[in-house]
């Protein structure tokens, strides 16, 4: 379990986070999203004893990381998975950092097979692709088989495959009463992957909730679509109960102001036939755009 507590931290004049608090429980995949900017990298940096908090405390399972005993054991962790000798193997990276937790050598006979770098594991990591650097980093990650995994972008690189595998092996580890905790730029793919989420916005917290109730707080204004073979007649009716209309391209009618019922049931009271009624969905990617709008530090003209 990961705890954050009043965490500020402050570099000069900029203040990077600000008071923040939250908790990450285990059996579910936690996604950690913000804008460019948002203080994500800075407070996985306080979590895992990178940096000190300028006020307030960042605690795995009640302790502070430096004073975890073993702490590949107990808090797996990857924010940048080029750090690694360009000049050594990615088999003896991995035994390296075996060495200093007292972990078994097979064990990363067991991470190498598991991320799926058999072939390549006696090459120099130099000329690993980037995809393949991720996969080393996930193997060091999970190397002393920690009950705590915190990874920045796991997927950046990764084939369409490799995205597979990495969210089937996240929601694999959270399945095993793992706490997961992953920050990423691809709403797609945490909408896919992650249970819970973490919001912030200028070091600030934005959000703490589920995917499902996140999406659907942003959902609340979304339009309702109508198709009509008498849209005119549907149109004016709608509009008479005090509806906001507009048409889509394929002939279709936008509907907001109204719910998907009351525009039901003010087509059956008109005796209007519907094709279809459906509400937008909003994506995830949607939902976060509109919540953390006025949290993006650089905006597009």
């Amino acid at each position: 379990m990961i705890e954050v507590s009043g965490v500020s931290k402050r570099y000069g004049e900029k203040l990077a986070v600000d008071d923040l608090s939250f908790s990450v429980q285990p059996g579910v995949v936690t996604g950690f999203l913000g804008p460019n900017g948002a203080g994500k990298s800075t407070t996985m940096r306080l979590i895992l004893g990178l940096d000190a908090p300028s006020s307030g405390a960042a605690l795995v399972n009640g302790k502070r990381y430096q004073d975890l005993q073993a702490p590949l054991r107990e808090v797996g962790a990857m924010l940048e998975a080029r750090a690694i000798h360009t000049g050594r193997s990615g088999y003896n990276h991995l035994l390296a950092l075996a060495q200093t937790q007292g972990i078994p050598r097979g064990r990363v006979d067991e991470v190498i097979n598991m991320v799926g770098l058999e072939s390549v594991a006696r090459k120099r990591v130099g000329s690993f692709s980037l995809g393949m650097g991720q996969r080393l980093g996930v193997a060091a990650a999970l190397l002393g088989d920690p009950a705590t995994v915190i990874l920045d972008e796991p997927a950046n690189g990764l084939d369409p495959e490799g995205i597979r595998w990495i969210r089937n092996l996240l929601k694999g580890l959270a399945a095993d009463g793992k706490t997961v905790f992953l920050s990423s730029h691809l709403m797609s793919e945490m909408e896919q992957t992650a249970e819970h989420l973490i919001v912030i916005g200028k070091g600030r917290m934005i959000a703490d909730m589920s995917v499902e109730a996140f999406v659907a707080q942003a959902s609340s204004g979304a339009p309702v679509r109508v198709r009509t073979p008498d849209s005119v007649a549907l149109t004016a009716a709608l509009i008479g109960a005090g509806a906001r209309v507009s048409a889509e391209q394929d002939g279709a009618l936008a509907v907001q102001g109204l719910t998907t019922e009351q525009v039901g049931e003010l087509a059956a009271a008109e005796r209007l036939v519907l094709h279809e009624l459906t509400p937008v969905q909003v994506s995830l990617e949607d939902a976060f755009m509109s919540i953390t709008k006025d949290s993006v530090e650089y905006q597009q003209a």
